[in-house]
């Protein structure tokens, strides 16, 4: 039994290792590739005759590059947190309203205190965190169904709220000028990335990663039905509480300054756990960097693919739809839902 294990978990090591591989050589590509000095890869002798060249690497794409990183890995692992913890394979960082809220908070910014990054991420990230604690807070009031129906009732509740509440701020909006910039906002994108935005969130996704996988064991207990919990001396409340702020905290990040990016915390983690089982040990690890890559390479795609940079929420919607029919269609589709 000891040898079959310990098989299997080198196995899952080389799978991350080859993610990891994947990850570095998708990173030299998108680094490289673009439609500047014309569509293709950059030569490296570029670097050294065209100066435009490494002021668009340094100060463009690698910015941009790393907020890629960063986000799809924060978008996933947040995914990846809230299936677990509500046992709920559907679940993904909107569950709770969280999206919803931070568009919200976003778009009112946007519309009456101007388009300052700084505003833009406070008052999304305040808003995800009262989408949260409201959903909450009002399952735990609802008196029909079990814990996991009134949170998916609580859920569509709030973020039913807040999107009435995004389209009065739509409707309040110049449609000459704020108008247009939520609506883009909407539809994600990493085009205005720079090194003060990459800065500016950067280490707050780094640092909720962090933590989410220092505590990627305590998943695997906090995914027990509660009273289980309590049998092993767990505080089953406080630590989902906490692992939650961690994962929304991670998401309105991204979200404050990429727009909303859907599907990549509703497939990814349904792909990791296929290639590393439900154990969080490896799988939450593997959707850290399954994320990323996804969103690596929707977002060099989106901006290469044509002459007009396509948004990255269409691109990640399209492959997260085809990926989503091709998790149902196929035989192991029991096994994650």
């Amino acid at each position: 039994m000891t040898k079959i294990y310990n098989e299997m978990m080198k196995k899952y090591r080389k799978r991350l290792l080859l993610l990891i591989f994947l990850l570095i050589i998708m990173t030299f590509i998108a680094l490289l590739i673009g439609r500047y000095p014309k569509v293709g890869f950059l030569k490296i002798s570029s670097l050294f005759t065209d100066p435009l060249v490494g002021k668009i690497l340094l100060h463009i794409r690698l910015p941009r590059i790393l907020l890629a990183l960063l986000g799809g890995a924060s978008l996933a692992s947040a995914g990846f947190v809230f299936q677990m913890l509500f046992a709920n394979p559907l679940v993904e960082p909107g569950f709770l309203g969280v999206s919803q809220g931070a568009a919200f908070g976003a778009s009112l910014v946007i519309v009456f205190f101007g388009a300052s990054a700084l505003l833009i991420q406070l008052s999304a990230t305040f808003f995800a965190l009262i989408a949260l604690f409201l959903s909450y807070y009002i399952a735990k009031k609802f008196r029909f169904g079990g814990w996991i129906l009134r949170l998916v009732l609580s859920g569509i509740a709030v973020g039913a709220i807040f999107s009435s509440l995004l389209s009065i701020v739509k409707v309040l909006a110049d449609p000459m000028t704020s108008l247009a910039e939520i609506t883009f906002w909407m539809m994600g994108g990493l085009y205005n990335s720079n090194w003060d935005k990459a800065l500016m969130v950067g280490p707050i996704m780094a640092i909720s990663l962090f933590i989410l996988y220092l505590l990627r064991w305590r998943i695997n207990l906090l995914s027990l039905p509660d009273r289980t919990g309590h049998t092993l001396g767990i505080k089953v409340t406080r630590e989902r509480v906490l692992l939650l702020l961690v994962a929304t905290i991670a998401t309105t990040s991204i979200i404050s300054v990429a727009g909303l990016i859907s599907w990549v915390g509703l497939i990814i983690p349904h792909l990791s756990r296929r290639l590393f089982t439900s154990d969080s040990r490896y799988s939450l690890g593997g959707s850290m960097i399954m994320g990323a890559l996804f969103l690596l390479v929707s977002d060099t795609i989106g901006r290469t693919l044509l002459a007009s940079e396509i948004p990255l929420g269409i691109i990640t919607s399209l492959f997260g739809a085809i990926l989503f029919i091709f998790i149902l269609s196929s035989k192991q589709s029991e096994v994650n839902l």
